[in-house]
């Protein structure tokens, strides 16, 4: 599972997808779940880090998932019609 930081701004965003990253790759079998119910503190670039985990889980052949998306960031991704690509972990 992959853990996000409590704040994740423009300025965190390349560090933390930097460090997510190896994580994710390391994942064992086929799902990589993004849990994001730490985040408290952030702005649109939380999901450009989402979305890239996405594309680098979809290119190692695996499926992604969200746990824990706080609501202001579900709405933020509806408003740029991303949601759908941010499907929640059951």
């Amino acid at each position: 599972m992959l853990i996000f930081p409590v704040q994740l701004t423009h300025d965190l965003a390349e560090p933390a997808f930097r460090e997510l990253k190896p994580q994710l790759l390391a994942q064992t079998g086929g799902v990589v779940v993004a849990d994001a119910g730490a985040l408290v503190t952030f702005d649109s670039s939380a999901l450009a880090v989402l979305l890239a985990c996405r594309r680098e889980a979809l290119a190692a052949g695996k499926t992604f998932s969200v746990l824990a998306l706080p609501a202001r960031l579900r709405q933020l991704a509806g408003l740029y019609g991303v949601e759908e690509l941010l499907p929640v972990a059951t």
